[in-house]
């Protein structure tokens, strides 16, 4: 089996991060990954938003954001175990993904009324 990529902490970049994160599915998945104490397995993102996501999809989703630098991947038997790279990253580019993370839950919060408002006019 081929190692993983993992960028070094100097080799992330900026617009690698905000590349990953223009995916609205990576941005739930990481997240996610960022919410949790413990790592998460891939299975644990097989549904996303209400919608169910393949494993094809979710494998390239998952390889973006860590060769973006967002998440660690370690292999675990047949599972990939994902944990998040944020506090490596803050050091190297303080509050990015704070801020990131916090203006997607505000973004969330704001469009979930208009969504349930546009569907009751139809």
């Amino acid at each position: 089996m081929r190692p993983l990529f993992h960028p070094s902490v100097e080799d992330i970049t900026v617009e690698a991060i905000l590349h990953a994160l223009s995916d609205p599915v990576r941005v739930a998945i990481l997240i996610e990954i960022v919410g949790s104490d413990c790592p998460q397995s891939c299975s644990s993102f097989l549904e996303i938003r209400n919608q169910a996501i393949p494993k094809s999809t979710l494998s390239q989703h998952l390889k973006v954001l860590r060769e973006s630098g967002l998440v660690r991947g370690e292999r675990k038997g047949v599972e990939m175990h994902n944990t998040s790279r944020c506090a490596e990253i803050d050091k190297r580019f303080p509050g990015l993904i704070t801020s990131i993370v916090n203006a997607h839950n505000i973004q969330s919060q704001t469009m979930r009324p208009r969504r349930r408002k546009a569907n009751a006019d139809r």
